[in-house]
């Protein structure tokens, strides 16, 4: 018998799997060196018969988007297994569309991710998204460890209260916090007020065969204002409907390749966290690796 939600719905099944690479941010410093670490991607794609598709976006600008964290003081969300954030798209400089709201909850147990019901209480759409994150090992290249990420998105315009920083509001619409509130004047921060600015340069798809293509991409993140590099990040994403469903030796192949580009550009490489968890210490803050 399927396993449920409070109210009878089944739980969300994964749809994704998502393998990442944190990239040191000082080799990110210019156009040319994302399109020459693409090309890089494309060398051990090539040497592994994996075949490279056109991206009619790659070569172009780079896709910009600012990106904040909200968090209680004391990092209670972060410490908790929760992310929350929005995010801006940036056309020709000039901010576009409804700025996006992504909810989190990242657990290294498949089914404790699964269990956590992330669907918002409110009266338009949102989408949801059950991913397995691959990444390198903490201390060394040429392995992975798995994360499971369970996210919703959703546009912030659909939260209608006046005051959306309230504990109250955040924890009215997403249930699954509600036992981080401690009292009814709790409020959410920008993290380390910091507003971090990606900018992100599509690459060629890869195709690891029996249908299964993946689109690839290249970012950094810098903080917005005075561009500090924070951190690189390649990544690339397999979209499945069923996961029973994906060919056995395309799935080797995509942890093949995966394990084989970490070596090959061990040097690009910055290993022992994640994206999210270097914006929580940007001002030397410690809190909990639960990455």
């Amino acid at each position: 018998m399927p396993q449920t939600y409070a109210d009878g719905r089944p739980f969300d099944e994964l749809h994704y799997l998502q393998p990442k690479l944190l990239l040191k941010p000082d080799r990110l410093s210019s156009p040319a060196r994302f399109r020459e670490f693409g090309k890089l991607v494309e060398r051990t794609a090539k040497s592994m018969k994996v075949a490279c598709l056109d991206e009619p976006d790659a070569g172009g600008p780079p896709r910009v988007r600012e990106i904040v964290f909200g968090d209680t003081p004391d990092f209670r969300l972060y410490n908790n297994g929760f992310i929350l954030r929005r995010r801006i798209r940036y056309v020709d400089g000039f901010a576009t569309g409804d700025p996006e709201i992504v909810f989190k909850f990242r657990d290294s147990d498949f089914r404790r991710a699964a269990a956590l019901d992330v669907r918002p209480r409110i009266a338009g759409k949102y989408r949801i998204k059950f991913k397995v994150q691959a990444l390198p090992l903490n201390d060394r290249v040429g392995g992975y460890r798995t994360l499971y990420s369970h996210n919703c998105q959703f546009g912030v315009s659909q939260v209608r209260e006046r005051d959306r920083t309230k504990m109250s509001t955040v924890t009215r619409v997403f249930p699954a916090m509600a036992a981080l509130k401690k009292s009814k004047d709790d409020r959410i921060h920008f993290v380390n007020e910091g507003r971090v600015e990606e900018l992100l340069f599509p690459l060629t798809r890869l195709d690891f065969g029996k249908g299964i293509v993946a689109k690839s991409s290249v970012a950094l993140w810098r903080t917005r204002g005075d561009h500090q590099p924070i951190v690189g990040e390649y990544s690339f994403q397999v979209k499945f409907d069923r996961r029973e469903d994906v060919p056995g030796r395309s799935e080797r192949l995509v942890k093949q390749f995966f394990i084989t580009l970490q070596q090959d550009i061990e040097g690009w490489i910055s290993l022992g966290t994640t994206k999210t968890g270097l914006v929580y210490r940007l001002k030397g803050l410690d809190v909990d690796r639960h990455e």
